[in-house]
């Protein structure tokens, strides 16, 4: 059973007069009369993180990826709570200080605070991170409208390298391992478009689980498609070299998600406008599609204007 297919079977009517919970269906939770945005997610060793060799590194890539949860709402993060299982081993004096410290940096950097958590005993570590924040107003998912501009910010697939290196599967020399292993822990956050972000964009999604994925999910409950183009999906220059060196196929690496990236869509009369906050920012935005008819199917289109397939659909939450 996949995630949604969970939810919709045994949660969704639970909230059914919850109009604050989005129908289960978006990143989080938002009481507009309260001003009250919360994300909630939990994360497994093995599963969500291949070990705790780095437990610095580690909680840094869970708190960012928690908090992201809120930035592609258009929402700043202001508060967040903690709460770990583990057994003694994982939760050492010398784990607990890189931790505690890793934290502070983080809270330093996004401007946020600690209010809470809890600890348990357990053989099999895990963490469970709440964000909050306070808006007026979001940028939901399911809102995209018909010829809407897909967008992304920033670049796509150094995280999912950074994985393949960290797991041993693929071999780079140190310089390059060192770049992708640090995308793979510290995602960029786009915390200066927030502001932008809920002037300019119809729907939005976090890049979590990977691009076709996600985008699939951002329009599931409308009749729409969607267009995109793999000569416009940004990378770096490093990813580039490394997928001609490798003979890799770049639709695969960048479908693979943990890049929590902003996918969103806007209306094109606004392209002017992101082009120019890209610019004055210094945040990567790139129109990688359309929104088309829902009587059309979604394709990727690649260089020779061929449709084409992601061998790698993305993280599949599958119980």
């Amino acid at each position: 059973m996949q995630e949604f297919e969970l939810v919709n079977n045994f949660f969704s009517k639970l909230s059914k007069h919850n109009v604050s919970a989005l129908g289960l269906n978006d990143d989080v939770f938002f009481d507009k009369t309260k001003k009250t945005v919360i994300s909630v997610d939990t994360y497994n060793i093995n599963t969500h993180f291949i070990d705790f060799k780095s437990p610095d590194l580690v909680i840094k890539k869970i708190l960012r990826s928690s908090i992201s949860d809120l930035i592609c709402k258009g929402v700043k993060p202001k508060f967040y709570f903690i709460s770990g299982s583990g057994n003694k081993n994982y939760f050492s004096k010398k784990n607990l200080s890189k931790i505690s410290e890793s934290l502070k940096k983080e809270q330093k950097k996004y401007d946020i605070r600690l209010c809470g958590g809890d600890t348990t005993f357990s053989n099999k570590l895990s963490f469970t991170i709440i964000s909050l924040g306070y808006s007026k107003s979001i940028v939901y998912r399911n809102k995209s409208r018909l010829n809407d501009d897909i967008y992304v910010t920033g670049n796509l697939g150094d995280s999912f390298i950074g994985l393949q290196i960290l797991k041993g599967k693929i071999k780079v020399n140190n310089k390059i391992s060192k770049y992708f292993i640090k995308k793979y822990y510290e995602p960029d956050l786009q915390l200066k478009f927030i502001n932008s972000l809920l002037k300019l964009a119809n729907t939005s999604i976090d890049i979590s689980d990977g691009l076709i994925d996600d985008l699939k999910k951002m329009i599931n409950r409308q009749s729409v498609s969607f267009h995109i183009f793999e000569k416009k999906i940004p990378i770096s220059n490093t990813l580039s070299q490394l997928i001609e060196i490798k003979k890799l196929r770049k639709i695969d690496i960048i479908s693979k998600g943990d890049d929590y990236q902003i996918l969103f869509t806007a209306n094109p009369i606004k392209s002017r406008i992101i082009k120019r906050i890209s610019n004055n920012t210094g945040i990567k935005i790139t129109k990688i599609g359309k929104i088309i008819s829902g009587k059309n199917k979604s394709k990727i289109i690649n260089i020779k204007n061929k449709q084409i397939e992601a061998k790698n659909k993305g993280y599949i939450h599958q119980f």
